[in-house]
């Protein structure tokens, strides 16, 4: 069985060393060399470009998507049809994520950007000290990254919540669902943290709407996708003073362009997609796993459910 592996070209020795290294056995074709396309079975791949030139492999049986978000793979031209789809479920990512949302949580809690500006002006200056009893942090998505920050959050002691689409239960979170759940959660979020997949449903859920009924100061974090966000709804809620800032990671395009609004922005702080990337000897693991499954015969894991959309 051939594996086609394709990602960033700066990553691909890697994904292939990391691979190899706990089967020698694979055969690993790093794109664009994949000899004949009738050797290729299996693909480990990212991006959209990849699930149009999968469809040149007639035997293909299973696509990895090197990632925990499956966005890409819902936009056109989308995956060959009927070819399940894997993707990354790997503890490094969800500690990762969860210490860029808690770095963003406590420096919008302890007043940092308000610090920064008087070292810049060299004021000194102390300001009233903030109560983490009373800063009410709310997340949209209770999904593995989002439940595990929100617990990262819970244990420091903030008044945690969590909105999901459909009911669900998560340990010491105050649990809100559907269109009334998402308002009455809003209402009460001093700190907005979106974890959620980006789905129809989901697209441009931070908007004009969602972020009036905000308490006004709150501060909002994003580190899901940028299709999330309506860009102008969210620029004009800081220029306004209803949001104090927000702490964004991800964008819609990717790269930001430069001339964007967020560069430039004193209350916002841009990273550059990096707040949780994947490792390829933490996550190869169970891409091997899945690829011995596929030759076994046995069910995959992680399978990308399209319906639901994640």
């Amino acid at each position: 069985m051939a594996i086609l592996l394709s990602t960033k070209l700066n990553a691909m020795e890697a994904w292939r060393d990391a691979l190899l290294a706990l089967d020698p056995t694979l055969d690993i074709r790093l794109f664009p060399e994949a000899g004949n396309p009738e050797d290729i079975e299996a693909a480990v791949c990212w991006t959209a470009h990849d699930m149009g030139e999968l469809r040149r492999y007639p035997n293909l049986k299973l696509i990895v998507s090197m990632g925990a978000g499956v966005d890409h793979l819902l936009r056109a031209p989308g995956p060959p049809p009927g070819i399940p789809v894997a993707r990354l479920k790997d503890d490094m990512l969800t500690t990762a994520m969860g210490e860029w949302v808690l770095m963003n949580v406590l420096r919008f809690h302890r007043q940092d950007l308000e610090y920064r500006a008087q070292q810049e002006a060299r004021m000194w200056n102390e300001l009233p000290a903030p109560m983490t009893s009373e800063r009410r942090v709310g997340f949209l998505g209770l999904g593995q990254l989002g439940a595990h920050s929100a617990q990262l959050c819970r244990h420091l002691g903030f008044p945690v919540m969590g909105w999901t689409r459909n009911p669900r239960e998560v340990e010491g979170i105050r649990c809100f669902h559907g269109d009334a759940g998402l308002r009455d959660m809003l209402a009460q979020t001093d700190i907005l943290c979106c974890l959620l997949p980006l789905t129809p449903d989901t697209r441009g859920v931070i908007n004009k709407d969602t972020l009036g009924l905000l308490p006004k100061g709150a501060y909002v974090i994003n580190s899901a996708r940028g299709g999330h966000v309506v860009d102008a709804d969210l620029l004009a809620a800081l220029d306004s003073g209803h949001v104090a800032a927000a702490a964004l990671d991800v964008f819609e395009p990717e790269p930001l362009p430069a001339d964007h609004p967020y560069w430039g922005h004193p209350k916002v702080l841009v990273w550059p997609h990096a707040s949780s990337i994947t490792i390829p000897r933490s996550a190869a693991p169970q891409v091997v796993e899945n690829l011995t499954r596929l030759k076994d015969g046995r069910p995959l894991i992680n399978l990308v459910d399209f319906a639901a959309g994640y």
